[in-house]
């Protein structure tokens, strides 16, 4: 038996794989987020399919396949998925001896916010959902038992969500000499002690997604305007969290209903006004299953019926409402050329290493007083 996951953009050679696997009389079990969204066109590629996550649905699988009498789907866990009666540890002691550049580690499933766009974890759960400090720490313990001076990466949509959680976590991960990534929204910057905490255990970057250099763009984009209500803070918070050490990868979304061709000198000018180390420029993007690719297919604004193969994040598929698909396909390289060229990543990082060596500077004259 073969498991395949994949992501939309390269599905179709996912289910190409799978059609030849069946060729040659192997059984193919099909999952993840885009099976679970399109379940009866996965189907057909498919001796079987797992609908949500594999927890409460894999090893019912296994125990059926090795009996000869698999189903064709099954459905798997939408919450209560790290209960330890759900839970299984990940294996990372298979990978002894083997050179990677990024450990993953899930911490969380999903995302309150729940953003129109958003094709992440948050469309496979019923609710947000974090793992127990316990056996984070434990995975993690694995993890530098298994690779010399890992570089971890947290496979969530919005690690912070509880500050309480997160703190006691950063606490415990303090001593275990990390270095780590990961993806949370601007609040952190409100609460200075889980910032020290998290530069003190290792972050090296946040990425958060700003999504537009605008309030017009952000509202609308989830149920309740969390992001639209909180832009007033945009520059304020990217220089508060940049100032203790840990760079911010801010991501755009370009191309939202209210944007018109102005979007992108706009975008510019923010990224200079707030010196983001990184930046992430994406379009807006349909994905099979969102609210948004529903919204978007209900008004026929799609520009194809099927088009997994440019769900890229950087391919327009759908009509805009206050621009071409010229304009704003030409207005996203133009504004690509401006933010990635080399004269403008070294302002940013050199704006970026002078936050740092203020930083450790006055993290000296700190230790100076309490010499006395």
């Amino acid at each position: 038996m073969v498991a395949l996951s994949s992501f939309t953009a390269r599905i179709d050679a996912t289910y190409d794989l799978a059609d030849r696997y069946r060729a040659l009389g192997i059984p193919v079990v099909l999952g993840g987020l885009h099976v679970t969204l399109m379940p009866d066109e996965a189907q057909q590629h498919a001796d079987a399919i797992v609908l949500n996550g594999a927890e409460g649905a894999w090893p019912e699988l296994v125990n059926d396949f090795q009996s000869g009498r698999m189903k064709p789907r099954y459905i798997g866990l939408k919450k209560d998925v790290f209960k330890p009666e759900n839970y299984v540890q990940p294996r990372f002691d298979l990978l002894k001896g083997r050179s990677y550049n990024r450990m993953t580690v899930q911490t969380s499933r999903g995302c309150p916010i729940n953003c129109e766009f958003c094709a992440a974890s948050i469309r496979i759960t019923s609710s947000y959902q974090q793992k127990p400090v316990d056996k984070v720490i434990s995975e993690l313990r694995a993890v530098t038992e298994a690779v010399d001076l890992p570089f971890v990466e947290f496979a969530d949509d919005n690690t912070f969500v509880n500050k309480k959680w997160g703190k006691e976590l950063l606490r415990q991960m303090a001593g275990l000499n990390l270095r780590w990534f990961t993806e949370t929204d601007i609040t952190v910057a409100d609460d200075p002690e889980l910032l020290d905490l998290m530069a003190r255990a290792g972050c090296r970057q946040i990425l958060i997604g700003l999504e537009s250099p605008s309030v017009r763009g952000l509202q609308g984009l989830d149920p309740h305007d969390w992001k639209a209500k909180r832009f007033e803070n945009y520059l304020d918070a990217i220089k508060r969290i940049q100032a203790t050490g840990i760079s911010v990868n801010g991501t755009f979304v370009l191309g939202l209903d209210s944007h018109t061709a102005d979007i992108f000198a706009e975008t510019r000018d923010f990224v200079r006004a707030s010196n983001l180390l990184e930046v992430q420029l994406t379009v807006q993007t349909p994905f099979p299953g969102t609210p948004l690719y529903e919204r978007l297919k209900q008004s026929g604004r799609l520009l194809t019926d099927r088009y997994w193969d440019r769900c890229t994040l950087f391919d327009v598929n759908y009509k805009p409402i206050n621009m071409s698909v010229d304009e704003l396909e030409d207005g996203f390289r133009w504004l690509a050329g401006e933010i990635y060229n080399d004269q403008e990543f070294t302002r940013r990082k050199r704006h970026y290493m002078d936050l740092t060596r203020e930083r450790m500077r006055n993290f000296r004259r700190e230790e100076l007083l309490k010499c006395g």
